[in-house]
């Protein structure tokens, strides 16, 4: 490798490391390294995962670590697309609301779809932009959106008014309403 390449290569990933993320769309690096070309940036993406240097996750999406060094929540959370957060039952699971036992993650994001990733199957419930984008209840850790409890609740609510909790004494239901009322969402419990 020339070391004109090399210094490129050192200043490509220089910026990434700089910007602290792990997961980057296709566009992202595009825009990052300034590439145009799409014949270009596949090839350089291509050599790249071939060198070690990045690692393909899914569909236009790529890591700096090997995939088994990644969260697989935050993997799961770029490929649901731009704006999704971690909520519904796989947050109530950690919560201890609901006690079954879980089969897939689940995300809020802006398009319906189910999908794998290494060995986690994944559900992403779509919610009207007016409600995904209000970010109450809504907290980050580690690069990872997710819902509180009660924002977990709000939304399980949402798409199934009908949803049973088994830990329900857990649950502030003055916080949940607050949040369902912040949200907009139509109220239809007592």
């Amino acid at each position: 490798m020339s070391t004109v390449k090399g210094n490129q290569i050192q200043m490509r990933f220089a910026m990434l490391a700089r910007l602290g993320e792990v997961v980057f769309g296709v566009q992202d690096l595009a825009n990052l390294w300034d590439i145009t070309s799409k014949n270009n940036l596949h090839t350089t993406l291509k050599r790249y995962c071939q060198q070690g240097l990045i690692f393909r996750v899914f569909r236009g999406l790529y890591a700096i670590k090997p995939l088994s060094n990644v969260n697989p929540v935050l993997l799961g959370l770029r490929a649901a697309g731009e704006f999704a957060y971690l909520s519904t039952e796989s947050v109530l699971a950690r919560e201890g609301i609901i006690q079954q036992s879980l089969a897939r993650i689940t995300i809020v994001g802006q398009k319906s779809q189910r999908f794998a990733l290494l060995q986690n199957e994944f559900r992403v419930r779509q919610l009207a932009d007016q409600y995904l984008f209000n970010p109450a209840g809504i907290v980050e850790k580690d690069g990872i959106r997710m819902a509180t409890a009660e924002r977990a609740v709000a939304d399980l609510l949402y798409f199934n008014p009908k949803a049973f909790f088994d830990g329900g004494v857990n649950i502030d239901w003055k916080k949940v309403k607050k949040i369902q009322t912040e949200i907009g969402y139509p109220i239809k419990r007592n």
